[in-house]
């Protein structure tokens, strides 16, 4: 037996050592070849394959809880077996010694009895697989996370409640989130069954629905975790009978936010009681969630929603709506989906040679975006100059080295776990070519490696290898052709080099055969390098150049860019920027400076850090940004990173959409209009508009529908006849819903448009002739009551008749084309509608000629680098209107011509908007701009009237500007008080007072009345107080019956047609002590047209006298004084009357010439009345109403009113009234507004309204110059016979020579003299006669010998001669009767002082110094 043991170990030996020479054999051949230079012969023999490696189960996260036993899954696959090991939180387990943890014979973790205490937890953390093979290398597997469950404790206990049968009831058991699964229910002490009708939510909460008697009862909620149970407090549930009686709807358990990882299962808890009981749906980013039909969303016990297997496309808001049909509440939450990390792309082995670069390509997916390490044979890659993290997430590895073989290992990791990818790198030697195709993973530098050798001779050495240029960051080099191959077309090259004192060497290869040099980029500086050069021919490699040792030139020493710059948006208004330590750091670094910069602006902003990365916060929402590094040492700044950009995060819209409007179609419809909010505010992409709309009457009945984000209008229809809307639109993002617009309210129509009459006539019809066509456009009936079809457009040469054509009712223009040159065309248009066709409107228009080029097409013959003007020259928006819509907005449409029929704009042109507002006179115009065809205009004051005109741009060209579109905004209650309230005493009667006031600023509207609050009280309640009511807008009442000698306070109110407005502040005056003494409240004399009476106050002339003369010397001081007076009067009157007689016979003489002879008819300064009231198109004439009230005035004692502009007239106004005053002198009456401005001591103002819209009824102006003389013959000579007086204006013969008839005249009231006891007549000019019209009515008469067409609107205005004005209102204040003025002039008279009575006397030496200078002249 041992002899034949001794054999066969003789035998095997003997045949281990045959083995060994033939190996030995075998590459014996293939060294000699390469000794003498050939290729070996079969050099596929010697490569190796890659070795499968891999996981077949890695450990998972794991709950355990104290006491129990755990199992960490791990097995590896690989021939031979792997050696398994176990790390934890990084450290390598040392297993032989641990009692309580072993390793399983597949590899895995067994863990017994685990150990958990508030101080010591040592089986809690991350444990890692790691598999070794001692010939191959090693591979790490996920981590995974072992938790144990705490001690319970409770967060919140339930509380004893109450349900309604039928409706649902919640009972709160909060714990650690560990606990969850662990929480259990007891009814009465024992287990509590879930079903169908009782569930537990995720969070331990129990949620009982459609509760019924067997519900009630005693529940506590137990933890059951290893340990002795822990209970909760035992409560009562009592379920009450339920009732007829309706309760709030409320929310016993809301939404909230939540995050679940993909496959996971999800529930969002909601639950509502109420009665009526409520019923529950759910919706998701606006649309309405379908439970019943969908296999994974389930409706939950009370109305909770649970989500099975959770997937990315569930994330989204969530909104819980309860409804009991008497109102309607609703509660969302945010549901986010994460995902763990996932290989898009997993690294792949790699055959390579040393010297080589090679790069391992990994790319993940995950959310949030994972992190992404490296790792080799088990150890982490630290990033140096040979492995480099490059596009975020591969591999370089540069310089290949024999050590570098093994496994690499891309593990990526984010909040919700990791994950692992490995590949093997295998590096051949320099003689065994690599077997397959280049690889996407080996540089380009490198890849001429791979060209498969074939045998034949290899090429010697290159010859005089030398640096030709070194500077501090790369070296160039050149040589000569191997003296093998003097040519060397078919040569390429390999230049290999290293850093002195590094082992690792690196290559870089020409580009094209035949090239003998080669540039090393990415150098260090002041570093020595040796180079060494190869030439490859199509056989092999051949020898190696002599070393080269050549050092790079020192460079300043500044730090050089910092690597690995990375940027990520962490919020809508964050982003972390982090880099790393500068390679080249040439000394200590002292600081970073970050530099950021907002995309499409030139300002970087700039901030120091100390650390290697920075969260910068308050930057816009969704907005891109770049940023850069810039290292500092003691040198200074370094060299700059490469530029970054990352956008912030989106957000929900941080501003309401703009512009909202609505218009009312019909008695079903309204259209709902809007703006996308302001680009700033959008805050991501508008993916859509949340619109809701309610009945005013039923506010929690509110109704959504949701349009696309493209869409910036919706027509809500089915709406009940007669009713109000409220509307509000909200724009949405993908993060959610942002703020709605202010609610704004529409009543649909009663009944729909009437159809049962044919349209009125046009508003306006206006035409553009050119040369073969005429632009019509048009703006449709004011009447807007009645069905619109369409309109006919009829033409043709002298007649319209010719041809007619009809467009839709929504056009505004037409363009009629193929005419005639130099041709007299009439053109009509007519609206119609099933019934028929309405009343035309009538214009004509002459063709241009054929040599008319102003609006003939350019074109540039045989020149085609010259650019040729555009045919179709801007031409101004037609058909605008201004519709109001509320106190203070108005909204402005317009049609475009230039546009096509459908009116849609398709190129890059906006709109201009302009308005202001006619008074006063000199206001701004304000602009606003806009892309469609109608803008809202708001900020708008009440009651007030506006022009709005609009133009077009288009890159550099722009229109005129519109016709203009007026609209008067809607009256609002009154914002400010009745101004200057003054009380004053009756003259012989004290116990009656008489209170003046003066409108407010700020009226709002026609002042429809007022009320007078009066009390001797001034800190009693309001309600307390005396009410006076005033009808109309009289601004003067008299309070009968007060008692004497006392105080009172008075307070004013005004009102409009929309309600009350503030009141004034209290005024007190004091009653007279006896009957006698009726001087005691009254006025002072007039002190100046600015002097304001005091308010209050016991020096107030309406208290009581406060001068120190002896009552019977006064009385004698002012009947004196009132002789002298009475005397100058009577002196004065005789001599005005007098020069009065001789101009009316001049008057009566002019009349005269007029009627017997022509001589002055057609002639410019032919002198006629101003006219102030001609359309701007017909030369129509209009009437005047002198007042919207009969009695506008006074009450019984008629103080007269001091005219007010509803917005105050500037004072260069007055200024300018009194430098024309002896070119505008005419009648004037004592008893009229002279003697009612004196009254006030102010002079009365006159504005006049002149409409801007042609008149429903208008006496047509005839042409024909001869009928003029005539009709102002009539005029002329009429004279002035009205008894209460009457304001004239007399018209400037050299302001038409100066005008020559170019503009219209303009109205010019003469300024009384603000002495309240005189009134002298004005001495008419010399020469033509004036115009004298009595109160109340005006004549108007139309201007002659117009000659061309007038588009804007010739208003007059006061204080301005020869210059038009926009409209402005009209107040003419009524005279008082005479014989109440008479006593009015006597009772102020009563009431002089003695150093008042000197003004007087003063004021009236110049008023006769005046007169004078008139009678000399």
């Amino acid at each position: 037996m041992a002899a034949e043991r001794g054999a066969r170990r003789l035998l095997s030996t003997s045949s281990l050592w045959l083995y060994c020479l033939l190996l030995l054999g075998r590459r014996t051949p293939g060294a000699a070849a390469a000794r003498s230079g050939s290729a070996p012969q079969s050099p596929g023999a010697s490569i190796r394959t890659f070795t499968p490696f891999y996981f077949l189960v890695e450990p998972v996260d794991t709950l355990s809880v104290r006491g129990s036993s755990v199992i960490l899954n791990c097995s590896a696959y690989s021939e031979p077996s792997p050696k398994i090991e176990w790390k934890k939180d990084g450290t390598f387990l040392n297993l032989a010694s641990d009692d309580r943890r072993q390793l399983l014979p597949d590899g895995s973790l067994f863990i017994s009895n685990v150990v958990h205490s508030k101080h010591n937890k040592p089986d809690e953390g991350y444990y890692q697989c790691v598999a070794t093979v001692e010939s191959l290398g090693t591979i790490v597997s996920r981590t995974a996370k072992l938790t144990v469950a705490g001690l319970p404790r409770f967060t919140s206990q339930p509380e004893p409640s109450s349900v309604y049968a039928g409706n649902s009831a919640i009972l709160n058991c909060e714990v650690n989130a560990d606990l969850v699964p662990f929480v259990r229910w007891e009814q009465n002490r024992h287990p509590l069954l879930l079903d169908d009708r009782v569930i537990k939510l995720p969070s331990g909460m129990l949620v009982i629905s459609n509760a019924t008697e067997g519900d009630g009862g005693l529940y506590r909620c137990i933890v059951e975790s290893g340990g002795p149970p822990k209970y909760s407090d035992e409560v009562e549930l009592k379920v009450l009978p339920d009732t007829e009686v309706t309760s709030d709807l409320v929310f016993l358990k809301q939404p909230s936010p939540l995050v679940r990882v993909i496959g996971q299962d999800v529930v969002l808890p909601c639950v509502a009681s109420g009665l009526p009981t409520p019923t529950i749906k759910w919706m998701k980013n606006e649309e309405a969630l379908d439970t019943e039909s969908s296999e994974r969303l389930v409706l939950l016990a009370g109305g909770s929603l649970e989500i099975s297997d959770v997937t990315e496309d569930d994330a989204g808001t969530y909104f819980c709506i309860a409804d009991n049909g008497n109102e309607t509440i609703e509660a969302q939450a945010e549901l986010t989906v994460q995902a763990q990390p996932e290989f898009l792309k997993q690294p792949t082995n790699i055959y390579a040679h040393e010297s080589m670069d090679i790069v391992f390509e990994c790319e993940v997916t995950g959310k949030p975006t994972p992190t992404v390490k490296w790792v080799k044979n088990g150890d982490m890659v630290i990033p140096s100059d040979y492995f480099k993290i490059v596009k975020e997430h591969n591999l370089q590895v540069l310089g290949l080295v024999k050590s570098d073989e093994g496994f690499y290992q891309c593990i990526a990791e984010n909040d919700v776990g990791n994950a692992q990818a490995g590949a093997q790198l295998i590096i051949l030697e320099h003689d065994v070519a690599i077997p397959t195709l280049p690889p996407t993973s080996l540089t380009s530098a490198t890849t001429d490696h791979l060209a498969p050798a074939t045998t034949g001779p290899l090429p010697s050495a290159p010859r005089d290898v030398v640096a030709s240029l070194v500077s501090t960051r790369f070296i160039k080099l050149t040589w000569r052709t191997p003296a093998s191959d003097p040519h060397g077309d078919n040569l390429t090259y390999s230049v290999f080099y290293t850093k002195e004192g590094i082992a690792r060497e690196r290559v870089e290869n020409t580009s094209r055969p035949g090239e003998m040099q080669v540039t090393i980029q990415n150098l260090m500086p002041a570093t020595v390098y040796t180079f060494r050069v190869m030439a490859q021919n199509k056989h092999g490699s051949g020898e190696s150049s002599a070393p080269l040792r050549v050092e790079t030139q020192p460079e300043v020493q500044l730090p050089g860019p910092a690597p690995n710059i990375r940027a990520y948006a962490t919020s809508p208004t964050s982003i972390t920027v982090t880099w790393e330590t500068p390679v080249s750091g040439n000394g200590e670094i002292q600081n970073y400076k970050l530099y950021y910069m907002e995309k499409g602006t030139d300002k970087e902003q700039d901030v120091d850090v100390s650390s290697h990365s920075f969260t910068i916060n308050g930057l816009k929402k969704y907005t891109e940004y770049s940023f850069r590094v810039v290292a500092y040492n003691k040198h200074g700044p370094g060299v700059s990173t490469q530029d970054v950009a990352v956008r912030t995060l989106s957000d929900v819209p941080s501003a309401a959409p703009q512009n909202l409007s609505l218009e009312v179609r019909n008695s079903k419809s309204i259209m709902i209009h809007w703006q996308p909010p302001a680009p700033a505010t959008q805050n991501g992409q508008i993916t859509g508009y949340k619109i809701r709309y309610r009945k005013a009457s039923r506010k929690s009945d509110v109704t959504e529908t949701l349009v696309s984000g493209t869409q910036l209008s919706q027509l809500i229809e089915g709406l009940d006849r007669g009713t109000e809307y409220n509307f509000r639109v909200a724009a949405l993002t993908i993060n959610g819903t942002g703020p709605a617009t202010d609610w704004l309210s529409a009543e649909t129509f009663e009944s729909d448009l009437d159809e049962t009459r044919v349209p009125e006539v046009p508003s306006s019809l206006h035409v553009r002739p050119l040369v073969t066509s005429i632009v019509v456009s048009w703006t449709p009936p004011e009447n807007q009551n009645i069905v619109v079809r369409g309109y006919a457009i009829g033409y043709g040469i002298g007649s319209p008749h010719a041809q007619t054509i009809k467009v839709d009712y929504k056009q505004r223009y037409y363009t009629i084309e193929n005419l005639d040159p130099s041709s007299h065309y009439v053109i009509t248009l007519k609206a119609f509608n099933n019934v028929g066709e309405g009343i035309p409107l009538y214009e004509s228009a002459v063709t241009r000629p054929h040599t008319d080029t102003s609006e003939v097409d350019l074109f540039v013959i045989n020149a085609p680098y010259t650019p040729v003007p555009d045919p179709t020259p801007m031409m101004p928006p037609v058909g605008v209107q201004a519709s109001i819509l509320s106190h203070d907005t108005i909204r402005i449409t317009w049609a475009d011509n230039s546009l096509p029929k459908h009116q849609k704009i398709t190129d890059s042109r906006y709109y201009t908007v302009r308005w202001k507002t006619n008074i006063p006179a000199n206001t701004k115009y304000k602009n606003a701009n806009a892309t469609t065809l109608s803008y809202l205009v708001t900020g708008l004051k009440p009651n007030t009237l506006y022009e709005f005109s609009v133009m077009v741009t288009k890159g550099r060209r722009s229109s005129t500007w519109s016709m203009t579109a007026h609209g008067t905004t809607f009256e609002l209650v009154p914002t400010s008080p009745p101004k200057d309230v003054t009380v004053v005493s009756k003259e012989g009667k004290p116990k009656t007072i008489i209170v003046n006031w003066q409108p407010p600023s700020e009226a709002n509207g026609k002042i429809t009345g007022y009320i007078i609050y009066y009390s001797t009280d001034v800190n009693a309640e309001i309600h307390d107080w005396v009410i006076e009511p005033v009808v109309g807008n009289r601004l003067t009442h008299q309070i009968q019956e007060l008692t004497l000698d006392t105080p009172y306070y008075f307070k004013i109110q005004a009102r409009n047609s929309k309600g009350m407005g503030p009141m004034s502040e209290a005024v007190q005056f004091r009653t007279p002590k006896a009957s006698g003494s009726g001087g005691k409240g009254s006025r002072l004399p007039d002190l100046g047209s600015d002097y304001k009476p005091p308010m209050s106050g016991s020096n107030s002339p309406h208290g009581s006298p406060t001068s120190p003369l002896d009552s019977n010397m006064l009385l004698v001081i002012i009947v004196s004084v009132g002789v002298i007076t009475i005397v100058v009067v009577v002196i004065i009157a005789v001599f005005c009357t007098r020069r009065t007689t001789f101009h009316q016979k001049k008057k009566r003489a002019a009349c005269k010439s007029v009627n017997g002879s022509h001589k002055y008819k057609g002639n410019s300064k032919d002198v006629k009345p101003p006219d102030l009231w001609i359309h701007h198109e017909r030369l129509e004439l209009k009437p005047i109403d002198k007042s919207p009230d009969p009695n506008p005035i006074m009450t019984d004692t008629p103080i007269p009113r001091n005219s007010q502009d509803i917005t105050p007239v500037d004072n260069s106004m007055d200024s300018n009234i009194h430098q024309r005053r002896n070119s505008y002198r005419g009648h004037e009456s004592e008893d009229s507004m002279s003697t009612l401005a004196g009254r006030r001591g102010m002079r009365p103002k006159m504005m006049m309204p002149f409409d801007s819209q042609p008149p429903q009824q208008s006496v047509r102006n005839t042409p024909s110059t001869d009928t003029m003389p005539a009709s102002s013959s009539q005029t002329c000579c009429t004279d002035h016979q009205d008894p209460e007086g009457a304001t004239s204006s007399s018209y400037l013969a050299s302001s038409q020579e100066e005008d020559s008839g170019q503009s219209l005249p303009t109205a010019h009231v003469r300024p009384s003299h603000p002495l309240k006891s005189f009134a002298v007549p004005a001495v008419p000019p010399p020469g033509p006669p004036t115009y004298d019209p009595a109160l109340p009515s005006t004549p108007l008469l139309s201007q002659q010998a117009l000659n061309h067409h007038i588009h804007s609107v010739k208003t007059a205005s006061i204080g301005t001669l020869g210059r038009s004005r926009p409209p402005m209102p009209v107040v003419v204040p009524s005279a008082p009767e005479v014989q109440e003025t008479t006593r009015m002039l006597e009772d102020s008279e009563s009431s002089y002082e003695p150093d008042e009575l000197t003004k007087e006397m003063a004021h009236l030496e110049g008023l006769m110094k005046d007169l004078n200078a008139i009678t000399t002249a």
